[in-house]
């Protein structure tokens, strides 16, 4: 059977019911803990700020559960190493990702577009977690500022994920990856640690939409950097995510 996507689905009445109390839900809450963090923020450390800031993802997750059905399962913790801090380089599908990680990887820091943190509020709280902020239309200066800040935050022990695609694609697309999380990599000598979900299908980009069901999450073992340049890391991390999609896409096809 064909794996239906969220674009080939027709909507029932409780799809856009909850997903609409799941929007205004979402606006409320990110404003609240947005204005908490800020002005916690020159006062607190920036653990007590990241801990925040996951109580809210967690009401996220439970919002999203009970109001659109949308549940999670996770495959390969053990691969995340205790002993060092990762690169973490993720299939990026949907905003799900962007939020949800936060539960159960390690405390890190996202490569993200500058604008976002001109939300009001939510970005200007968004600000205060560390997040390696760049113009993407800069590429140069792109890259700079992932080597510079990126390797400071893994000498601090912050993990570091990046989102290679560099914007969100639709399931059943391929984006090739870009090379700035390898770079980093290959610079530093942290490991990387692929990653593969399809939050797409229930959660999708550029919709208000969502959709029940259970998201896969498939967290690949190291991949060990020494001796390797940056472009055999990167082919290495985006081989195995394309092979882990393709494992997520038949096991949701053979469970219709």
């Amino acid at each position: 059977m064909t794996q239906q996507n969220s674009s080939s689905r027709q909507p029932s009445f409780r799809v856009y019911l909850g997903s609409a109390v799941f929007f205004v839900y979402i606006i409320v809450s990110f404003t609240i803990i947005g204005t908490l963090i800020l002005v916690a923020a020159p006062f607190v450390s920036f653990k007590i700020r990241y801990k925040m800031a996951k109580v809210w993802v967690a009401c996220l997750m439970w919002g999203v559960k009970v109001l659109c059905g949308i549940t999670y399962k996770i495959e390969g913790l053990e691969n995340l190493p205790t002993d060092r801090p990762a690169i973490i380089l993720s299939k990026h599908q949907s905003a799900w990702e962007t939020v949800a990680f936060r539960l159960f990887l390690p405390t890190h820091t996202t490569l993200l577009k500058r604008s976002l943190l001109w939300i009001p509020i939510g970005g200007w709280a968004l600000a205060t977690l560390r997040p390696i902020a760049i113009d993407r239309k800069n590429q140069r200066e792109a890259l700079k500022s992932l080597i510079e800040q990126g390797s400071a935050a893994l000498a601090e022990g912050l993990w570091v994920l990046v989102f290679p695609e560099g914007t969100r694609t639709a399931p059943g697309e391929d984006k090739k990856f870009s090379a700035g999380g390898a770079m980093l990599a290959h610079k530093t000598g942290y490991p990387v640690i692929p990653l593969a979900h399809n939050a797409g299908e229930f959660w999708p980009r550029y919709s208000f939409l969502k959709y029940p069901g259970v998201i896969k999450v498939k967290i690949g073992a190291p991949i060990e950097v020494e001796g390797k340049k940056a472009k055999e890391i990167n082919e290495q991390a985006e081989a195995w995510v394309a092979q882990a999609m393709t494992e997520i896409t038949t096991n949701s096809e053979k469970h219709q």
